[in-house]
């Protein structure tokens, strides 16, 4: 069975039982407590903790999806049979509709008649001092026949948060045996029981004055790797085997004949991951997402230097890559990720020379030290340890280890301070100021933002519609739904239609009127927002029938547009398909 025909059997079932398709959220999420999309129940969080209604956006209390993900912590791990950074997650979704017996007898249905895949044994939570075991979860599997029913604790089935707080719960776990009649965990299914207002790092330390509360609306959130699912149903001995990876495998042992089988592994994981990320939107940088995507792009060149593979491999795998999935996902079908890759590649050249230089000063190093090169020049700390064995021969693997995670924590913590909401005198989720200073211009920003959505849709057509936002003391992020890329013709205009209502020097004002009085004036909302009743209604112009933007909006803004500033449309890129994203500047 082809992965294609376990994508459409997967979508098939779920969708035959009354689950609406949902397509996939982009890797580049709109969540700020997570750099990269991380699982399938992401997207979906806020149904979880019932901040939008299902039923109203799905037509359904129930959705299935495939998911792109990402995770950083596999980096290191990635090689192995069944490891990689970038996957794709099967899931199916309930938001207070089904409970636990529906899903596991789906979950039993699927495998055993559906794909024909024997369960070799499941898993239940044994429970904590703070949640009971998990008996329920056992009948049902002994009702189905399952006899192998193992009981775990709280770091191997119990889900969640995700991010730095969220819904979460016990889970059960299904396992099937490989082509080595080795046990796979092949599918997790979660019961969203609980909220808990921290990571899951201080869910399992069990940090003082957090704790888990019950969710009003009980959900199920389910998870496979497709990757994982394909290499058991193809009985192949690794996911690197699985016709996902086989023509991009091929290409690599045409191109490095002579490399190891690890690196072969972590050179296709890595460029498919780097396809998959620059279509979301991510683009080379030294810090969060665009740091994990170069760091790919110099894992993958600098194993092609140690390796002695000549010829150009991202030109040679990209292709590859785009014609196996772009069917499936068309925003890899974009010329401008391999002018992107590129462009890295040149800036890893030189930074080859500069690393060299740096480390050729040095007599001895640290891993302090080693860290702080690699960091400054991008290059991975076997590059090193093979351009400079005297300096770097004190430093071990885990040394240098050590301080990448000292860095990230420092990293997550100063992430945290920004954007968490520690110590902010404002932070809406939309909208962050840590002071006096810093509210006046996200003020601006925001109100910009407003102006900026009126102009796109006077440009493009009322099929333009927020899809996100984020602002910032230093630019505003807005996300809208378009097809395609912006000229800039299109780009000039919306930016002069904006800076003339500026100048215009519009009066902003705001009414506060019965929700559904409101839907009627024309204002615009942004569908996935939770509103009360009444809202407030912000209006840039003469009046709500005579202005230039009108929205839902809780503020704060501007009392006029001149007060805005001159804006400044910085980038316009992709989010994922069908959906854009502008940053913008006002000075």
């Amino acid at each position: 069975m082809t992965s294609e025909e376990i994508r459409k059997k997967f979508i098939d079932y779920f969708t035959s039982r009354g689950h609406t398709l949902v397509k996939s959220s982009s890797l580049s999420p709109s969540d700020p407590s997570v750099l990269l999309t991380t699982a399938g129940m992401q997207q979906f969080k806020p149904y979880f903790t019932g901040d939008l209604d299902a039923q109203k956006d799905f037509g359904s209390m129930s959705t299935v999806s495939i998911q792109k993900s990402f995770r950083t912590s596999d980096i290191e791990e990635t090689g192995d049979a069944t490891h990689q950074t970038f996957f794709e997650m099967l899931g199916n979704f309930s938001f207070g509709g089904y409970w636990k017996k529906e899903a596991i007898t789906f979950a039993y249905e699927l495998f055993t008649q559906h794909l024909n895949m024997p369960i070799s044994y499941v898993t239940i939570f044994r429970g904590s001092a703070a949640v009971p075991k998990d008996e329920e979860s056992r009948a049902i599997w002994q009702s189905l026949g399952i006899k192998d029913i193992r009981e775990e604790g709280m770091e191997d089935v119990f889900w969640g948060p995700t991010g730095t707080s969220g819904p979460c719960g016990p889970t059960t776990e299904i396992y099937c045996k490989n082509a080595e009649g080795k046990d796979v965990e092949i599918w997790n299914i979660v019961f969203n029981q609980f909220f808990y207002p921290g990571s899951r790092d201080e869910l399992l330390k069990g940090v003082p004055g957090k704790e888990l509360k019950p969710l009003a609306i009980q959900g199920i959130d389910t998870g496979a790797g497709l990757e994982r699912v394909v290499m058991t149903k193809q009985g192949v001995q690794s996911n690197y085997d699985t016709d996902l990876f086989v023509g991009i495998m091929a290409k690599i042992r045409e191109l490095a004949p002579l490399a190891e089988e690890r690196v072969q592994r972590i050179i296709a994981d890595h460029i498919r991951a780097s396809v998959f990320l620059i279509a979301d939107g991510v683009r080379p940088a030294n810090k969060d997402a665009g740091y994990i995507l170069r760091r790919l792009i110099r894992r993958v060149l600098a194993h092609k230097i140690k390796a002695d593979i000549h010829g150009d491999i991202f030109g040679s795998l990209v292709p590859v890559v785009q014609q196996k999935f772009g069917t499936i996902y068309p925003e890899l079908n974009n010329p401008e990720i391999l002018n992107v890759i590129s462009d890295e590649q040149d800036k890893f050249e030189k930074a080859v020379v500069g690393g060299l230089a740096e480390l050729k000063k040095h007599a001895v190093l640290d891993a302090a030290g080693a860290f702080g090169i690699s960091s400054t020049y991008g290059l991975n700390f076997e590059l090193m340890k093979e351009m400079a064995p005297e300096p770097t021969s004190g430093i071990s693997q885990h040394d240098f280890d050590r301080e990448f995670k000292k860095h990230q924590e420092i990293s997550r913590a100063g992430t945290e301070k920004k954007f968490g909401g520690h110590g902010l005198l404002l932070d809406t989720g939309e909208l962050k100021a840590k002071d006096e200073i810093e509210l006046v211009k996200v003020t601006r920003l925001h109100t910009a933002t407003h102006l900026l959505q009126a102009a796109l849709r006077q440009v493009l057509g009322n099929e333009v519609h927020q899809a996100g936002s984020d602002i910032t003391a230093e630019r505003t992020r807005f996300d809208f739904t378009f097809p395609r890329k912006l000229t800039p013709e299109e780009i000039k205009k919306t930016q002069d239609l904006v800076n003339k209502a500026v100048a215009d020097d519009l009066q902003v004002t705001f009414h506060l009127l019965p929700k559904k009085e409101a839907e009627k004036t024309g204002a615009l909302f942004f569908f996935k927002a939770k509103y009360g009743d009444p809202v407030k209604v912000y209006v840039m112009g003469e009046s709500i029938d005579n202005c230039f933007s009108k929205e839902f909006c809780g503020g704060p803004h501007v009392g006029h547009t001149a007060e805005v500033g001159r804006f400044k449309i910085a980038k316009e890129e992709p989010v994922s398909s069908g959906v854009r994203r502008i940053r913008g500047t006002v000075e």
